[in-house]
C-alpha cells in the first residue's frame, strides 16, 4: 500500500477514525468480492471517499461532534412538536442504511433549545452504527437529559435497505416510538394529530 490519508487531505486536522485502518479494511473488501483495488475506478474509493465517508457516518459515536444545545428561557410549559426531521443512520447488523424521518416532541421545565438544534441533535444521534429501536431511544433520553424536559416523545418511521436491497428484498416502513417522563393524555394526543398532519392524514 502506497498512498497514505496524508495525500487526500487538503487541511491539517487529524481524522476521528483510524483512517489507515479504514484504508485497509475497505481494500480487502474489495479483493473478497473480486474487484481489483488498484484499478483507476476504484483507487480513491479505499484511499479516500470509503474512509471520509465512515468518518461522517460515525460522527455520532463521538462526544465532540454534539451539537451545542443552546437555550433560552422558557416563557410556557406548553409541548413543543417538530415533525417531519430527515433521519439517516447505518444498520449495525449489514452496515447498509437506514433513512426515513422523526416526529418529536417535548415538555420544557425552564428552558427551550433552538428549533434547528434538535434537527442538528437528530443528525448527530442518528451518524452511528446501531438498530431503529436503539436509535429512537436514544434520542428521547438524550434530548430529555440535554433539556431537562419534563416529557419527550419520539416517532421513527425508516425504510432499511438490508430489507430490500437483500433478504425478503420488499421496501416496507417500520415505525419505533419512545416515550420519556409522564404526559398527559392531552399531550398524547397532540402529538399524535401532528405526527398525523405530518404524513398527510386529517
Amino acid at each position: 500500500m502506497t498512498s497514505t490519508h496524508s495525500q487526500f487531505v487538503t487541511d491539517d486536522a487529524e481524522s476521528d477514525i483510524d483512517y489507515e485502518k479504514a484504508q485497509r479494511g475497505v481494500r480487502l473488501l474489495l479483493e473478497a468480492v473480486g474487484e481489483d483495488p488498484g484499478s483507476d475506478a476504484l483507487a480513491e474509493t479505499w484511499q479516500r471517499r470509503v474512509p471520509d465517508a465512515l468518518e461522517t457516518l460515525t460522527a455520532g459515536q463521538r462526544e465532540a461532534e454534539k451539537p451545542t444545545m443552546r437555550t433560552f428561557d422558557a416563557e410556557t410549559t406548553d409541548l413543543v412538536v417538530k415533525t417531519g426531521i430527515p433521519v439517516y443512520s447505518l444498520c449495525e447488523h449489514h452496515l447498509l442504511p437506514f433513512f426515513g424521518t422523526v416526529h418529536l416532541a417535548y415538555r420544557p421545565t425552564d428552558e427551550v433549545v433552538g428549533l434547528s438544534k434538535l434537527t442538528r441533535y437528530v443528525r448527530w444521534q442518528s451518524r452511528q452504527l446501531t438498530m431503529q429501536e436503539q436509535l429512537t431511544n436514544d434520542i428521547a433520553s438524550g434530548l430529555e437529559a440535554e433539556l431537562d424536559a419534563a416529557t419527550v416523545f419520539v416517532e421513527m418511521n425508516a425504510t432499511h435497505l438490508c430489507e430490500a436491497m437483500r433478504g425478503v428484498e420488499t421496501k416496507s416502513t417500520t415505525t419505533t416510538r419512545a416515550t420519556v417522563g409522564e404526559p398527559t393524555e392531552a399531550e398524547r394526543e397532540r402529538f399524535r394529530a401532528a405526527v398525523k398532519r405530518a404524513g398527510g392524514q386529517r
